[in-house]
């Protein structure tokens, strides 16, 4: 355990494995045996070229990613994707459907129409203040679309999929940022999914796709190299020099999910923390959890009690006990707590004795 660590229900940069950081403090200054670090290292020496491939290796076999599917390391995070996204599978129809259930799926939306001829949206939960997942019988998807495209988990709202949309033949894209390595995902059932890495999987800066083979090679000509996603896979991501060090921790990071037992584990303990805590918000009425229960998120957890003022005394609250980062989103308000793979059980507990305290405190 490592000394005076306190539990981050930060959004992101989020949490990382303790067993994963103290891999890195150890391998700081003397990385496979190079003599230096991997910050210092050359992406070209032998020592990353494995870094890398056993990367790609592991996220293909963590997450079961068949083999007609390319993995990419890409710079820019996510939102780097929602540019990247419609340069790159946009240029047939130039249609691309958008389900737009919180705020990044909206980013992505408003984007996209920079590079589309006809970006559509083609369901919107925001009449409900994004307090569901738009449903199959909701969407009014377009059968000559490029691509439709979707936010799988909410970060900021709390809300996630719990059911693949049928878009037909039209390949389905998903930003998994907050979600990615969180439970299995048949990735089969996409044409691409993409994410941002500094929820799950290592520090900010990279993003992961994971991309259908036939989707290459379709890109615009103001695509950029660097987010030519062809060019990438040609390239095996070393177009240029790429996120070296998150791509590292990446590495590390489903090393450690292997160790775990996968993905089949990380759903097990997942389920587990966010059941403890949605059960007692269903059995209190001090808080209020506005997210409709069957689209609940398992990684970010939204909830507020009856006053601003009483929000703002639990946020000033936290640190006295130990945490971090339970502010809401600026857009919502209230608390948030996000608990990915790294947060532990006991971090759930802890915060639950506290929510109990407050609450008897101020009832």
């Amino acid at each position: 355990m490592i000394e005076n660590r306190i539990y981050n229900f930060s959004a992101g940069p989020s949490m990382l494995p303790e067993k994963v950081l103290l891999k890195i403090r150890d391998e700081m200054l003397n990385c496979g045996g190079s003599g230096m670090s991997v910050l210092e290292m050359s992406h070209r020496s032998g020592v990353y070229d494995r870094i890398i491939n056993d990367a790609v290796s592991n996220v293909r076999e963590i997450m079961n990613v068949p083999d007609n599917y390319k993995i990419l390391f890409l710079h820019g995070g996510a939102s780097g994707m929602f540019a990247a996204v419609p340069m790159n599978l946009g240029n047939g129809t130039g249609t691309a459907d958008y389900i737009i259930s919180g705020n990044f799926s909206g980013a992505a939306y408003k984007e996209g129409k920079k590079y589309l001829k006809n970006a559509r949206v083609a369901a919107t939960s925001e009449d409900d203040q994004f307090r569901h997942i738009p449903k199959q019988e909701e969407l009014d998807l377009s059968p000559d679309a490029d691509y439709v495209h979707v936010c799988w988990n909410n970060t900021i709202f709390g809300t996630k999929y719990n059911y693949v949309p049928d878009t037909g033949s039209v390949p389905l894209i998903a930003d998994m940022s907050s979600s990615i390595m969180s439970e299995p995902v048949d990735v089969s059932k996409f044409g691409a999914i993409y994410a941002g890495v500094q929820k799950n999987l290592a520090p900010a800066g990279l993003a992961i796709m994971i991309i259908r083979e036939d989707l290459l090679g379709h890109e615009m000509a103001i695509t950029p190299k660097i987010w030519n996603f062809r060019t990438e896979a040609e390239k095996n991501s070393m177009l240029n020099t790429p996120p070296t060090f998150p791509i590292y921790v990446v590495k590390l990071v489903t090393d450690y999910l292997k160790e775990q037992g996968g993905l089949t584990e990380m759903k097990r303990r997942n389920e587990e923390k966010a059941g403890l805590l949605y059960d007692y918000l269903d059995s209190q009425d001090f808080y209020i959890s506005a997210v409709r229960p069957e689209d609940r998120s398992m990684m970010n957890v939204t909830f507020r009690t009856a006053s601003e003022e009483l929000d703002k005394e639990f946020v000033a609250g936290q640190a006295a006990r130990g945490f971090s980062n339970l502010k809401g989103h600026r857009l919502v308000g209230g608390m948030r707590a996000s608990i990915y793979n790294a947060m532990p059980k006991e971090g759930v507990e802890a915060l639950i004795d506290y929510m109990k305290d407050f609450a008897n405190a101020h009832s």
